[in-house]
Order: structure tokens, then C-alpha cells, then sequence
């Protein structure tokens, strides 16, 4: 017959039992002080290596996204404060807080021609061209990370992927599934039509229509009918080139 254990074993038991979970919370707050000294050791190093390359961070976009990346491993955001001590020390707040305004002026100088979806490569360049008598050389990851403050404001503006290319959207437009592939699929010559858009992605003469239709009421294609063949090209400005035209006005 087994025996119960009496009282005195239940609380030899328990008594282990809370000698061990006072063991395994002294533990974990060890590695979690240990955690926060290495933490604060890399944020003081970070802002040595940041006093020391002030410069390189600045003028150099490679360098700079470098710098982004080591700051987001400890939880630093240089742009979260335009008076904080990143800030101050880079100046690269106001850096992005004017790349931020050149941005929102390109994208309402070229809505007119785009129906206010433009290509981020295509952006990049109109603000080099904007900005090629200042001395910060500037990559589409600064673009990226100005655009991301400018989210703050509630403007509309949001990058979005269509294949493999990047677009700002800086109008409040739902694109959908069978917009995006449309406007993937004229990443090719700037156009497609009714039948191209049918054959190539198996859709019905019903869907293929209804889907240009939208993006034409949103303004982001054109209309062209003067083709021997009688086939109506939608056009796409947002997938083609447009520096020449406009760089100069703004």
C-alpha cells in the first residue's frame, strides 16, 4: 500500500519549489541587467561613432543607411525627435524634414502627369535633379525613410510594390490584386491593351475592362486610339519616364 506523504514533505516540497523560482528570477534579472549594461555600453559607442563620422553620415547615403541600421539594432530612432540628441549632433532631422517638403512637391508638380502614383527610382531622381546644388548626396533609402515620416502627417503618401518595383502613392487610391497586375504587366512598354491583358493573365474581356476602367477614372492611365490596328492602348505614365518633361518646372 503506498503511503502519503506526511506534512512535513509537502513542505520540504514546496519550499524547494520556491527556491527554485527565486533561483530562475534571479537569473533571468542578471541576463536582463546584463542585457540593458551591453545595451547602454553599444548606445554610448554609437554615439561616439556617430560624433567621430559625422560628416561621412551626412554626405554619404550608403554610410548614412549603415548608420540607420546599426541605430535600429539598439532601439534608437534618430529621426523621432527633431530636438533630440541625434538631431542636434547630425542635423539629419532637418535633413529628412526637407527631403519630407521637396517630396510632396514633386509628387503634386507630376500628379498632373501620373495620377499621383509615381515609380521611387523615378522620384529619386526628379529630387536629385531638385537638389543638385546641395552638397547631401541622397538614395532611395532616405527617400524611403522621409516618406515614412511624412505617414505621421496622415497625408496619404505610402510606398507600395507592384512586381518588383517600388511606387509612392501620394493620393488616397485602393489599388487591388488586378490593379497591381496591370500595372506590373505594363512595366514592359508603358501600355497595354484589352486583349494583351486577357491573354497574358487569362482574364475575361468583362474583367480585363473593368479593372482599366478604374484606373483610368483614378487618373493613373491615358487613353490612345490613334492605332492602325484600332486597338485602344491604355497608357501608364507612373511606369515611364517622365524627368524631361517636368525636372525643369519644378
Amino acid at each position: 500500500m503506498r503511503r502519503r506523504p506526511g506534512i512535513g514533505g509537502l513542505q520540504t516540497a514546496a519550499a524547494a519549489r520556491d527556491h527554485y523560482r527565486l533561483l530562475g528570477e534571479n537569473v533571468a534579472k542578471l541576463r536582463t541587467d546584463l542585457m540593458k549594461e551591453q545595451l547602454a555600453t553599444f548606445r554610448s559607442q554609437l554615439e561616439e561613432f556617430a560624433r567621430k563620422h559625422k560628416n561621412d553620415i551626412r554626405k554619404n547615403p550608403t554610410f548614412r543607411a549603415q548608420f540607420h541600421e546599426m541605430c535600429a539594432k539598439v532601439g534608437v530612432d534618430p529621426l523621432a525627435s527633431n530636438k533630440g540628441f541625434w538631431a542636434e549632433l547630425l542635423g539629419i532631422g532637418d535633413f529628412y524634414y526637407e527631403l519630407g517638403v521637396q517630396i510632396v512637391e514633386i509628387c503634386l508638380a507630376t500628379r498632373p502627369h501620373n495620377g499621383g502614383l509615381i515609380n521611387l527610382h523615378e522620384l529619386c531622381t526628379l529630387l536629385r535633379q531638385k537638389r543638385k546644388s546641395d552638397r547631401e548626396a541622397v538614395s532611395e533609402d532616405d527617400c524611403l525613410r522621409a516618406i515614412s515620416k511624412l505617414k505621421i502627417l496622415g497625408s496619404g503618401f505610402e510606398v507600395i510594390s507592384v512586381g518588383k518595383r517600388k511606387f509612392v502613392r501620394s493620393v488616397p487610391t485602393e489599388l487591388n490584386k488586378d490593379h497591381n497586375e496591370i500595372l506590373e504587366l505594363a512595366q514592359a512598354q508603358g501600355f497595354v491593351t484589352v486583349d494583351e491583358v486577357e491573354r497574358r493573365l487569362s482574364w475575361t474581356s468583362g474583367r480585363a475592362t473593368d479593372a482599366l476602367d478604374t484606373l483610368l477614372d483614378e487618373g493613373l492611365a491615358m487613353i490612345d486610339d490613334g492605332h492602325r490596328d484600332g486597338k485602344r492602348r491604355y497608357w501608364f505614365p507612373c511606369v515611364s519616364s517622365i524627368s524631361s518633361s517636368v525636372g525643369s518646372d519644378m
